[in-house]
């Protein structure tokens, strides 16, 4: 049987668009690749610890990175000890002495929690302390005397980093850029 014009061109459209398209997939793959691989080398450089919005840290140049340790957390209202409330702030400035008992008591639970290291053992357990920029020195002196006490010597303040001066840091990542390049 003849067919006509717009038959046959109405048979080609038809066959044409009855063929499988073929995706390739090595180009996302690719991608996909590079991402994950940006993603492994930049997760170890962020650090994060737990935060408050009612805490609010001084800031500083310190260039040590915070340790993954006891956290005891002190802002206007509460001293908190791995998210559990340990003292209000008011009973605490109203204590005579430096320690703080139920602090104390506290700290000794968590160190016999775990097993401690021969460096832990001889150097101190560590701790770190994250304390709003408005609280009192006398006020963490008692916290920092209590950790101390229960064998917590090996204590860092957290605080917000900040850069001193960004021309120094611009002058040192061109100078480590130049010395990359030389080798």
């Amino acid at each position: 049987m003849k067919q006509s014009l717009r038959a046959k061109r109405m048979q080609r459209h038809h066959e044409r668009n009855s063929k499988v398209s073929k995706l390739s997939l090595v180009s996302l793959m690719d991608i996909f690749t590079i991402l994950v691989f940006f993603l492994m080398v930049n997760a170890s450089d962020v650090q994060v610890l737990q935060t408050n919005k009612q805490l609010e840290l001084p800031e500083s140049v310190s260039e040590e990175a915070a340790e993954e340790n006891l956290l005891i957390m002190v802002n206007a209202n509460n001293v908190i000890l791995q998210g559990r409330q340990i003292i209000t702030v008011e009973e605490l400035m109203a204590l005579e002495g430096v320690i703080v008992e139920s602090l104390n008591d506290e700290l000794e639970y968590q160190k016999n929690r775990k097993q401690l290291t021969e460096d832990e053992l001889e150097n101190g357990l560590s701790i770190n302390i994250m304390a709003d920029k408005t609280v009192p020195y006398a006020l963490l002196k008692k916290v920092m005397q209590t950790s101390a006490s229960a064998g917590y010597t090996n204590i860092s303040l957290a605080v917000e980093q900040v850069y001193a001066n960004t021309d120094a840091l611009l002058e040192e990542a061109q100078a480590a850029e130049t010395g990359e390049a030389g080798q």
